[in-house]
């Protein structure tokens, strides 16, 4: 996965699509457009931009076809599913995708949190595989479902992109087909650790997203925040306009979404017996949709005793504009009856995210209504503008780069930002090789990207850190968003290199972040063989830290333990032992690491094996 660059190195990602409903994979019957199982992942083979037909008639020469195909969060019982190839971008890169179909597929009218349960449960129960999601939605409440899942999604490190169409992907005129394209490029391609929405060629922040159209290609806008990404010739990544939640603490959804929440609509003449009925109970959080800036009649006392009432009784009110553009403010008296009646403005939160956001916060038991108010006022996923006060970058704030514009003769701000581009990642290599977190803060504060690649390898700042073992700069960069996934030209990830070079601490400290890694089963047990045969406990050790199964088995389903007691090596053995792997796992051969030790007549190996005392049951 890339942040703010791309490498010309050819290689493989994996995307889990997670494909809920919608018109994109309806077929038209006798009663219209209907959902039919299988019958979008059917039509998907007839892209080639979707499907490599090439690529899997080759593979499946060299791999069966259970070996292309794998079961969700490698559980048992459930469906394989089909790995689709997408060709070889111009970045080098093959996005693999699985395709797991909902079971009913919904119309998106009729979704409910249980089913943004569901979704959210399906990206953690495979976070660990992927290195991107997508989820294909109805495009009527996808707002709705795409804001919920920012909230509920804590400590994101992926991309996970909500896609739909408005016209079947196998109709000739259709979006569906781009929209799908350009979902799993993006979750492909780019670590944007926020739930996104990708419409019509262009990447929106989720929670900031509505449907402004039934009718058009261009069903969903942001109104209040540009794109993030844009389809064009290149593709343009806003990088310094990603929101970076990840404080540093590792991934997990949060579920308890409270569902006694409501939106009330003002309008001219509404009546207090109206405002009273819907705050009463059970009634807890309100999306209160107002006029213009936030306003409200201050001429109408019986409504804002009611309300008044309500927020008296630790229910959460939240201003929303009923305009599409612009904030709620306080300028005028009409609005601040409402704040001085206990409701929250809204900035310019969507309704969608107003919403949602309420009912992720309700679900905050452990929080005091205080506690629950303070969230909902600040900026949590990127949902709402906080005014900034602090004065923008400008020449000034850095001497070397003023020298760099003064030296080339720059003046317009276009060719600013391209030196503030530049250099701002360079000097930030400088400043994590150097262990300086000061200057890494003023680079940050300045606008550099904390995901930047810094060099033409591909390596971010967090890269650089830990291969120094600077464990302070670590975890300055986990706290401002540098993300664990990246990996670079060699596909190595931070992780990758903490434990190349035996950086125990910074192991801990990334794994405590989230950071997972990338490998398969497989891989990873070559390496612990490899490791084993050599005697190399620190080594092995550093892997048992970042999450690796001593018990991995390579092509012939032997463990470290076998290798480690085949090449007499008794240190590793030991250790092996005390960190709890299965002694009598057979290879394909039928033996047992004991069984070895025999018929090489180790007898100190075999001393060892027969007094281990392990709670494994033998497996015949």
């Amino acid at each position: 996965m890339e942040s703010s660059t791309m490498t010309k190195e050819k290689r493989e990602t994996r995307v889990l699509v997670l494909y809920t409903g919608g018109t994109i994979g309806m077929k038209k019957m006798d009663g219209g457009y209907q959902p039919k199982t299988g019958f979008l992942q059917s039509q998907i083979k007839r892209l080639p931009m979707l499907y490599d037909e090439e690529y899997t008639k080759v593979d499946l020469i060299e791999r069966s076809t259970a070996a292309r195909c794998e079961n969700i969060n490698n559980a048992e019982n459930t469906p394989l599913l089909e790995e689709l190839a997408m060709p070889i971008s111009s970045h080098g890169v093959r996005v693999l995708y699985y395709i797991k179909e909902y079971n009913p597929i919904k119309d998106s009218s009729n979704m409910t949190i249980s089913d943004w349960i569901e979704i959210a449960l399906d990206i953690k129960d495979n976070y660990k595989n992927y290195d991107g999601f997508v989820v294909i939605h109805g495009t009527d409440t996808m707002a709705y479902s795409v804001s919920a899942l920012s909230f509920m999604l804590e400590n994101l490190g992926k991309s996970v992109v909500f896609t739909g169409s408005q016209v079947p992907i196998y109709e000739q005129r259709n979006d569906g087909r781009d929209n799908l394209l350009g979902a799993l490029v993006i979750a492909g391609h780019y670590v944007i650790p926020e739930v996104t929405l990708y419409f019509a060629g262009s990447l929106y922040r989720g929670n900031r997203s509505t449907k402004v159209s039934a009718g058009s290609f261009d069903a969903f806008d942001s109104p209040n925040l540009p794109p993030l990404v844009t389809m064009k010739v290149k593709i343009e990544v806003q990088w310094d306009a990603i929101f970076r939640s990840n404080n540093g603490s590792k991934f997990s959804v949060h579920t308890n979404m409270n569902p006694n929440i409501g939106l009330l609509r003002i309008f001219p003449g509404i009546t207090a017996e109206t405002v009273r009925a819907f705050l009463k109970p059970p009634m807890l959080g309100v999306v209160l949709q107002t006029y213009g800036c936030g306003n409200a009649p201050n001429n109408r006392d019986d409504l804002i005793t009611e309300i008044k009432k309500a927020t008296r009784r630790d229910v959460l009110i939240i201003n929303c504009t009923q305009c599409l553009h612009g904030p709620v403010v306080d300028q005028y008296a009409t609005g601040k009856v409402l704040m001085d009646a206990g409701v929250i403005p809204g900035s310019d939160m969507t309704p969608e995210a107003a919403l949602t956001k309420l009912s992720y916060v309700l679900g905050k038991t452990e929080l005091s209504f205080n506690q629950k108010q303070e969230l909902i006022r600040n900026n949590i996923r990127g949902e709402l503008t906080v005014a900034h006060t602090k004065e923008q970058f400008s020449l000034k704030d850095n001497s070397f780069i003023a020298a760099v514009a003064s030296s080339l003769q720059i003046s317009s701000s276009k060719e600013m930002k391209y030196i503030r581009q530049a250099l701002l990642p360079v000097l930030m290599s400088c400043a994590t090789s150097a262990g300086n977190v000061k200057t890494l803060e003023e680079l940050l504060n300045q606008g550099a990207d904390v995901n930047a690649t810094t060099d033409y390898d591909g390596r971010t700042a967090l890269h650089i850190a830990c291969v120094e073992g600077n464990s302070e700069a670590v975890k300055f960069l986990l706290q401002h968003g540098a993300s664990t996934q990246v990996r670079d030209r060699f596909k190595s990830s931070p992780l990758d290199d903490a434990i190349k070079f035996r950086h125990k601490e910074l192991v801990k400290t990334l794994r405590k972040a989230g950071a997972q890694l990338m490998k398969t089963s497989m891989e990873s047990a070559v390496e612990l063989c490899r490791l084993a045969a050599k005697n190399r406990v620190e080594d092995l050790l550093v892997w048992q830290l970042a999450g690796v199964d001593l018990n991995a088995c390579d092509y012939d389903k032997r463990t470290p333990l076998h290798v480690a007691v085949c090449r007499n090596n008794a240190e590793t053995v030991a250790f092996l032992l005390e960190h709890g792997v299965n002694p009598y796992l057979r290879d394909v051969f039928g033996s047992t690491p004991l069984d070895n030790a025999k018929s090489y007549e180790l007898e100190n190996i075999v001393n060892m094996l027969e007094e281990y005392s392990s709670p494994v049951q033998q497996l015949n």
